[in-house]
């Protein structure tokens, strides 16, 4: 399995930042925010598509409910062991790849310093589905078509196995609010106030139930809040993952 990846250079000494992109993401749909946090800290960076997105290899089975877990608990420790062998880390996760996120630090892997968890889910909620539905209704609608600029021709199985997932019967009672606990590693949560796809009980379960969690609401922006609003975003995790390097 191939996966397309870039490194950002930065301290040879400091953790590097791991970017988790969301459930239609890919490394170039981060623009330059990676670069300019991996500025702002000092830090290396480290951007990776997961298999099914951007330049990676497509998926090579349908997509179960345990999507998630199986890209925080296969892909990411085989690919961290790959490019970042007994390399100090700290995950940097939106969305989808907030909740893969969290799913690893559960695991309390030895390498990693800190979480930074952007409107990531840990169940789901009404509101999200209602979200969902309305992305669902654009793709027929053919207002998703751009989505084709970043993933080619995997674009059309990359949007249901995500729309569909979401929406199955099955997932409306995917919860992982049992893995906050062993999440030992400090952890930012954050979320744009106006968030169409979950509410601030998202950050209230991650932060509250995790062991060293804090949150952190941003206003006047939505489901991106490093896109929507750069500079409150950029400024919140430099400040976490600076004083976790003077720590």
């Amino acid at each position: 399995m191939r996966l397309h990846h870039r490194h950002i250079a930065g301290a040879a000494d400091l953790p590097c930042l791991v970017f988790l992109h969301e459930g239609l993401g890919c490394d170039a749909m981060w623009k330059d925010f990676p670069d300019q946090l991996c500025r702002a800290t000092a830090s290396p960076g480290l951007v990776y598509d997961r298999q099914g997105y951007g330049k990676s290899d497509p998926l090579s089975r349908p997509r179960a409910i345990h999507y998630l877990h199986e890209y925080a608990l296969v892909e990411l420790p085989l690919l961290l062991q790959s490019l970042l062998p007994d390399r100090d880390y700290i995950l940097v996760g939106h969305s989808d790849g907030g909740s893969i996120a969290l799913l690893h630090a559960a695991e309390q892997p030895a390498r990693l310093k800190g979480v930074i968890a952007v409107a990531a889910h840990v169940f789901v909620e009404d509101l999200t589905l209602a979200g969902i539905r309305q992305a669902r209704d654009a793709w027929h609608a053919g207002k998703l078509a751009g989505l084709a600029r970043h993933h080619g021709d995997k674009t059309e199985a990359l949007f249901h196995a995500w729309a569909d997932t979401w929406l199955s019967p099955g997932f409306a009672h995917w919860n992982i609010e049992y893995a906050l606990p062993s999440i030992s590693s400090p952890l930012l949560a954050m979320q744009g106030a106006g968030d169409q796809y979950g509410s601030a009980a998202q950050l209230d379960a991650i932060a509250g139930q995790s062991r060293r969690g804090r949150q952190a609401l941003l206003p006047d922006c939505g489901h991106s809040p490093h896109l929507e609003s750069p500079q409150a975003a950029l400024a919140a995790m430099a400040d976490f993952i600076l004083n976790l390097a003077a720590a």
